[in-house]
This record gives structure tokens, C-alpha cells and sequence, in this order.
């Protein structure tokens, strides 16, 4: 049997530089710690910069040599996306990494200043537009690497395209599903894309099984201790999105999740999603509509 993945097998990566959305907790934060042990200069991207701070300052706590830096970004806003871009762009000429990872889960009913639904906008097109805008620093860099977050809830829902917004009523837990099946979507999509234009950048979906975070926030208050009986540690569910990012097998449009019974918990390794997350007429179709709702247009 195979050896299981592990961080240490990584060799240091001094002089690369990642961006990972909403890293002051959960899988985020054990995200950008990780990368931060492996000397790589790690931009926590997010929407509260006091929570950035602290956990800016608990990786340097943990590795005194980390290279972290803090910059606002909230992905439910598409002018926040744009500000954020610029703002890297002025002090990077180039991005080696970039981690898709900011979500909320299964919240109340709430339209952004975009007019979008919150879990779409948070978790899919604000990511969307980012990757969009950070695209040209990243196709500089042979072997650059784009890891967008889904999850197994992907498999609640399929793409609404006549009702993106839940105008006509809303679910959490579809509207959450959908968010999800996007980036999976979009993750295989934005492969075939970087590929046809002949760039090295890779893009990999990854996912991090049942993980206890603080997505669980908005869950009824009897449920959420339970999480704690058979959710893996979020610093576990954190290695599927590492192994996307740095494992030397990885050469873009798989999807990466934990090897256990219903890929639930356990070590990563490239998993398999259903038919219609592959389905290719869909995914251009979802990008289509994305940069109509973005305005960010790129990779056409």
C-alpha cells in the first residue's frame, strides 16, 4: 500500500508567492500555515483585517520564519475583487499560487450589492472574477497553480441557470450546493482553457472531506456539537487543497479529495465527480454566464 500523503514530503519552495482567500480560519488558515512552512510567501486575502492579523500572527508564532502579509478582500463584492487585485498587482509582478478557498455555508437569504445571492457570490464568483483578474501574473510562471475550493455537497444541486439568484425561492443548502458544483465546474473548465491557449498554468479543484470549521456557524445549535464526533480536524481537511497545490503529480483539471469511505476523511488523492460536473457544454455555458455577471472576461 501506498505511502499517505504528507506536507513533509514537500521540499521548501523559497521565492514563490500564494494568495489564499479567507485564511484567518478553518482550512484557510491551515492552508496558509502550511504553505508558510514551506517558505513560500503566503497573502492572507481577507474580509476582516483585525481576524487576518491574528492570524498572521499565530503562523509566526508557530514558524518564526514565515513570510506572511495581510490584504482585504471580500469576495462577495466585485469591486473588493477589483481593489484587491490592483493592490497585489502593484507590489507582485508575478503570483505562483493563488487558493480559491473563502465560503460561506448554508446562510440566510441575502443579496449582495452586485444583486447575487451571498453563497454564490462568496464562494464562486467572486472567485471567479479574481482568478480572471490575477490570470496574467500567474501564466508568467511555468507550473503555476489555481486550486479552487468545492465540496461534497456539490452533489445537492445543479446549475440554475434560468434563476442563478434563488429569485423564485431559496434553499440554503441548494444555493450552497450550486456554489460548489460552480467552482468543481469552473476548476475543470478553467483547465481546458489555460490548456487550448498553451499556457503551463494548472488548475486543480480539491475539496477537504467532512472538516470541522466555523462553516458549521449557521447550522441549527443542537446539530453543531456533533460535528465534533465525526468531522476530521480542519488541519486534516486542509491537506487535499495542499496536495493540489504542491504535489509534483498533479497536472491540472483533476479534483483532489480525502481516500476514505465517501471520500468523507482521510489522505488526499485525485478523486472522481459526476457525470455532469464534466459535462462541457454545461461548463461553457457557466462561464459564459459568468463573465456576464462579473464583467471579467478572459481565456476566450
Amino acid at each position: 500500500m501506498s505511502t499517505k500523503w504528507s506536507l513533509q514530503q514537500v521540499k521548501p519552495k523559497p521565492g514563490r508567492v500564494a494568495i489564499v482567500t479567507g485564511a484567518n480560519s478553518g482550512i484557510g488558515y491551515e492552508v496558509a500555515l502550511g504553505l508558510a512552512k514551506k517558505d513560500i510567501e503566503v497573502i492572507l486575502a481577507c474580509r476582516n483585517g483585525q481576524k487576518a492579523d491574528e492570524a498572521r500572527a499565530k503562523i509566526i508564532d508557530e514558524y518564526a520564519k514565515a513570510r506572511v502579509n495581510c490584504l482585504l478582500l471580500d469576495t462577495s463584492s466585485l469591486r473588493s475583487v477589483e481593489d484587491f487585485a490592483a493592490q497585489f498587482s502593484t507590489k507582485h509582478q508575478t503570483l505562483d499560487l493563488l487558493i480559491n478557498n473563502a465560503g460561506i455555508m448554508m446562510s440566510p437569504y441575502e443579496v449582495t450589492e452586485d444583486g447575487f445571492e451571498n453563497q454564490l457570490a462568496t464562494n464562486y464568483l467572486g472567485h471567479f472574477a479574481l482568478t480572471g483578474r490575477l490570470l496574467p501574473l500567474m501564466t508568467r510562471i511555468p507550473g503555476s497553480r489555481i486550486v479552487t475550493l468545492s465540496s461534497l455537497s456539490y452533489k445537492w444541486a445543479e446549475i440554475q441557470f434560468g434563476d442563478f439568484h434563488a429569485e423564485k425561492g431559496y434553499s440554503r443548502t441548494k444555493a450552497y450546493g450550486q456554489s460548489k458544483r460552480a467552482c468543481l465546474m469552473f476548476a475543470f473548465e478553467l483547465q481546458h482553457r489555460l490548456s487550448d491557449a498553451g499556457y503551463d498554468t494548472r488548475s486543480v479543484a480539491a475539496h477537504p472531506g467532512l472538516s470541522k470549521t466555523n462553516l458549521d456557524q449557521y447550522f441549527p445549535a443542537l446539530i453543531r456539537p456533533l460535528g465534533n464526533l465525526f468531522l476530521q480536524p480542519a488541519q486534516q481537511g486542509a491537506l487535499s487543497v495542499l496536495y493540489a497545490a504542491l504535489d509534483t503529480a498533479i497536472n491540472g483539471g483533476e479534483f483532489v479529495g480525502p481516500d476514505g469511505f465517501q471520500q468523507m476523511r482521510g489522505y488526499p488523492v485525485v478523486v472522481d465527480s459526476d457525470e455532469y460536473s464534466k459535462n462541457r457544454e454545461l461548463a461553457k455555458r457557466l462561464w459564459t454566464a459568468s463573465e456576464f455577471m462579473t464583467r471579467v472576461h478572459f481565456l476566450n
